[in-house]
């Protein structure tokens, strides 16, 4: 049985969780994170008046030259917006600013938190324009960004991969409850515990699950949420309205290839709301919905959950259809975040342009993987094929 350390610090205004299989290289895995978390933190943070974002926010509209780290975190923003038909869009800054979420998130739980005017619909991701070569940025249409809902869990991604890299151990890394594990993972898997808020005990209501790969990601309009103007507000910005989406679904939990798929995928269905389950469904993606009454939606293969007697609370027989698997195993490969409302998207990972292309503009795809240079497919790649985490009941 492999052995685990665990270490629990603050990181982005949230809970930030490191567990490492090799208790030895503890030291080691939190000085990774450590040092990536504050340059994820000085290139994308709202709240600091120092940190690139704050900087490209203010420039009104001239072009700013921006860091190669902060220029990723812009291009997944913009792949969010890609995928998800503009519903995960970065330009959602001054919306979240007029409905209170103008700083730091625990000075509004203090009761800080004064709404304005509803903002109306965003700029829209279309009026960011990067150019990964310089590398350099510009917002048109008086665009302001938020990076909250892609920048954590790309950071929780980064992390359990340098981790597993440079500390040649299994690793799993929390943000926020934004999982993203990397390495060789314990022999029975990670154990995590899905319920609406990532810090409530083993007691709150919920399901634990186990990930040998990928990454994990909820989101909730439950957690971060703040009261202005006799009003409950929370931070998922629906960019039709400007305004805090209205859902069906309190809390959404979904796993994919990565941390950031799952986010991407989890923050979308938040805003779809009744669409989100075939949506999820058809992009075969486990995920776990909870509507406002607690009642639990679940697709593509997430695990029942059990009763009091140890078996799934519903019947195995469609679990094992959708699995191929007996019901002990509980286990469902996922594809990669590939669903459009009306059109095929190429797959989600990272491209590049091709020979004499070094410029993206905001809705134009590169043209090959980085990671061995074939053309992305509606299917996946001509060659790498798509990566695929398993989720299982434990």
């Amino acid at each position: 049985m492999i052995s685990q350390a665990t270490d629990v610090f603050p990181a982005f205004g949230t809970t930030a969780v490191l567990v490492v299989t090799d208790p030895a290289a503890l030291g080691t895995a939190r000085a990774i994170a450590d040092a990536e978390l504050a340059a994820v933190d000085m290139a994308c943070s709202r709240f600091r008046p120092d940190s690139e974002l704050s900087r490209l926010n203010a420039a009104h509209g001239e072009l700013t030259p921006v860091s190669e780290l902060f220029a990723e975190l812009i291009a997944e923003a913009l792949r969010a917006a890609e995928v998800t038909d503009g519903d995960v869009d970065p330009t959602c800054g001054q919306a979240l600013a007029l409905a209170g979420y103008d700083r730091d998130f625990a000075e509004l739980e203090a009761g800080a938190a004064t709404a304005g005017p509803p903002a109306g619909p965003v700029p829209g991701w279309r009026s960011v324009w990067l150019d990964p070569g310089r590398p350099a940025a510009r917002l048109a249409r008086g665009a302001q960004l938020d990076l909250g809902s892609t920048a954590k869990a790309w950071a929780a991604d980064r992390c359990a991969r340098l981790v597993a890299e440079d500390a040649g151990c299994g690793a799993l890394v929390s943000l926020g409850g934004d999982i993203a594990v990397a390495g060789r993972p314990p022999g029975d898997g990670w154990q995590v515990r899905v319920t609406d808020d990532h810090a409530a005990g083993a007691e709150a209501r919920g399901q634990t699950v186990t990930l040998r790969s990928g990454g994990l990601a909820t989101s909730s309009t439950t957690v971060r949420a703040w009261t202005a103007g006799g009003r409950t507000l929370h931070h998922i910005i629906d960019p039709r309205t400007g305004e805090p989406a209205r859902s069906c679904w309190r809390t959404v939990s979904v796993a994919a290839a990565t941390c950031a798929d799952a986010n991407i995928a989890s923050t979308a269905a938040i805003i779809r709301s009744e669409l989100a389950r075939p949506w999820l469904a058809g992009a075969g993606l486990p995920a776990r919905l909870v509507r406002g009454d607690g009642s639990v939606a679940t697709t593509a293969g997430w695990p029942a959950e059990q009763a009091e007697s140890g078996w799934p609370a519903e019947q195995a027989e469609s679990a094992e259809d959708i699995c191929g698997q007996p019901r002990t195993s509980w286990s469902q490969l996922t594809q990669t975040l590939r669903v459009s409302r009306c059109r095929p998207r190429p797959a989600l990972c990272w491209l590049r342009a091709g020979p004499g292309r070094s410029r993206l503009r905001a809705g134009h795809w590169p043209r090959r993987c980085v990671r061995t240079g074939c053309r992305p497919t509606w299917r996946g790649h001509a060659r790498c094929g798509p990566k695929r985490p398993a989720i299982t009941m434990r």
